[in-house]
């Protein structure tokens, strides 16, 4: 049995780590309150421009753009979200986790023709240990969220896939849905997935004035079976309230390097909220732990301290009967 100093000794340990864990839960969930607050603010903002642009593309038979075409991938870039500090959870732990599942789905491409943009020093060091290539230091962008940096790694990344660079781009984070769930998250930003969303948020009744990809389809096959041989660029669009001015072009060459982005930009005030989230979590769970650990130490600390009391008293008592 551990002596009533050794006892006490851990008591203080054990007191001096709660301090520090319920320093930490309030200061996560003061930050957390102030990223909850940008992601609510940004979220229904980018989420709206997403499915404007991408109904508008499915619906607009002559509306395309090279960032929506799709083509064999040959090399991949994987935009991966962590935190630059630990302490908080599995949150880092099950990114990387995902980033090297979606890595060995491409193991067949090669190391080389996988390029990692890790947003956060957890990922870089794991991804630089794994031999991976690095497509830049974005640690800054982990503490501090920055639009203009974001909006400068969509374009490099548009202007690779443009130019045939990369064939893919793709987006790992957690979605912040609320403090005590966060949505680990696999997202395909380049080429722009038309059918992502649009079906599972639209989907075609009689009432319903959206279309998408897969209705532009099925009106072609019916003309063909009608024997009614229109060109692919003549599918008439169930949406005909669109009213593009000044030109086509013009419009989309705005409006998808804007969506991109805003992709970017909520993605990444996404894994801040939930790594906040994550953290004020993990150190309450630590907090509970370190109350019933110190519950557990002080009730031996009082058995142990009764015990050397009754065998002094049984000391005394056996001296004086000696007597």
């Amino acid at each position: 049995m551990p002596s009533l100093k050794e006892i006490k000794t851990r008591i203080q340990s054990v007191n001096s780590t709660r301090k520090i864990t319920s320093a930490m839960k309030m200061v996560a969930s003061s930050k957390l309150h102030h990223a909850q607050v940008m992601i609510e603010n940004m979220l229904p903002y980018e989420t709206m421009i997403e499915k404007i642009l991408k109904t508008f593309l499915a619906s607009e038979a002559d509306a395309s753009s090279v960032l929506t075409q799709e083509r064999p991938v040959k090399r991949v870039a994987l935009v991966v979200y962590s935190s630059n500090s630990s302490l908080c959870g599995g949150f880092n732990a099950n990114v990387i986790k995902m980033m090297q599942q979606v890595a060995a789905e491409y193991e067949s491409l090669g190391k080389e023709n996988i390029v990692i943009y890790p947003i956060g020093r957890k990922v870089a060091e794991k991804a630089a240990k794994l031999g991976f290539i690095i497509g830049g230091e974005y640690n800054d962008l982990a503490e501090k969220p920055n639009a203009k940096q974001c909006i400068d790694l969509a374009r490099e990344l548009g202007q690779q896939f443009v130019h045939r660079k990369i064939d893919r781009v793709e987006l790992i984070y957690h979605h912040f849905k609320s403090a005590g769930s966060q949505i680990l998250t696999r997202k395909t930003f380049l080429p722009i997935d038309l059918t992502d969303e649009l079906t599972r948020d639209h989907e075609r009744d009689l009432k319903s004035t959206v279309t998408t990809k897969d209705a532009q389809e099925y009106l072609r096959k019916r003309d063909e079976e009608r024997g009614e041989h229109r060109g692919s660029l003549d599918a008439k669009p169930l949406n005909s309230n669109f009213i593009v001015e000044p030109d086509m072009p013009t419009v989309l060459g705005a409006l998808i390097p804007k969506m991109a982005h805003l992709m970017l930009y909520t993605a990444l005030l996404d894994s801040i909220a939930s790594e906040h989230a994550a953290r004020m979590v993990a150190m309450q769970t630590a907090t509970d732990n370190a109350d019933e650990l110190l519950r557990g130490l002080n009730l031996q600390y009082n058995k142990s301290r009764q015990q050397a009391i009754t065998n002094e008293l049984l000391d005394i008592v056996g001296g004086s009967v000696n007597n």
